[in-house]
């Protein structure tokens, strides 16, 4: 019988995990993490398809470790779609800066009350929203297709920080779809269009990941063996996806939500009906 290519033996830094792999399994999740960059960086809902991946390939491990190990891979792929967007799209760092720190705290908070409290409320929770706002989009055609100036520079940052602290939970605490509602929240209450939307998601989305990621290495909840090659993929896909977002511009963009929405309906309607 022939031997398979095995990595002998792979530890998680700081942790007492110690496991045989094979280069199959860093190939599968590789592979699933490209394209959760890719769809992450155009318009959010990477999460759909890493953490489920992950979930489905190493099931002897704890759900919050899990988490924590496709944190790093989120993190590099949010800070490569956040400057590939900031190279086209004009970033106000005194509006977005207040919100990326707010959204940073909100989600380290998530993340520990994950390891304190179970979350399965939320897919009820987040599946009707999405419904909601899958309806919306679809029935407005000019929605997010240009930016709008409707609200005063105040209301704009109380709704942006608003924002921050309630979808930065949400991203630690539970995390499918954080990009989509980010650029539904930029859209429906900033006034901005998809493209720009996208753009300033990244960046909040960056933050809300780099908290996630100092909170589970400092729990010592992160495979490395398997967070450090699924993050070279993401960013790679993050790459691609956020190029071909600028290239196309906001109606692809709106195509390609509506798109992520409908998967993520689907993905948490097949959860609640298991």
């Amino acid at each position: 019988m022939q031997k398979r290519n095995t990595l002998p033996y792979v530890y998680s830094v700081g942790s007492q995990h110690r496991y045989n792999m094979d280069y199959s399994t860093i190939l599968t999740l590789c592979s699933f993490s490209f394209l959760a960059g890719f769809i992450d960086a155009i318009i959010g809902g990477g999460g759909l398809i890493q953490t489920p991946a992950i979930l489905f390939t190493l099931p002897q491990y704890p759900i919050p470790t899990l988490i924590g190990t496709t944190k790093l891979p989120s993190l590099c792929g949010s800070l490569m779609g956040a400057f590939q967007y900031s190279r086209r799209v004009a970033v106000v760092g005194r509006s977005i800066g207040p919100m990326m720190t707010i959204a940073f705290g909100a989600s380290w908070l998530g993340s520990l009350t994950l390891t304190r409290v179970p979350n399965s409320f939320m897919k009820p929770f987040a599946l009707v929203l999405l419904v909601v706002v899958f309806i919306y989009t679809l029935t407005k055609k000019d929605f997010g297709q240009v930016t709008v100036q409707h609200i005063s520079a105040r209301q704009q940052r109380i709704r942006m920080w608003t924002m921050g602290l309630l979808i930065g939970f949400y991203d630690g605490f539970f995390g499918p779809g954080t990009g989509s509602f980010l650029v539904l929240g930029f859209i429906a209450l900033v006034g901005f269009d998809f493209l720009k939307a996208s753009a300033y998601a990244k960046l909040v989305n960056a933050s809300t990941n780099l908290a996630s990621a100092v909170f589970f290495i400092s729990e010592r909840k992160i495979l490395y063996a398997f967070a450090f090659p699924m993050a070279i993929a993401n960013l790679s896909g993050a790459f691609l996806g956020a190029r071909l977002a600028i290239l196309k511009g906001n109606q692809f963009i709106r195509v390609f939500f509506l798109l992520i929405i409908v998967a993520t309906i689907l993905r948490f309607a097949s959860d609640l009906m298991v």
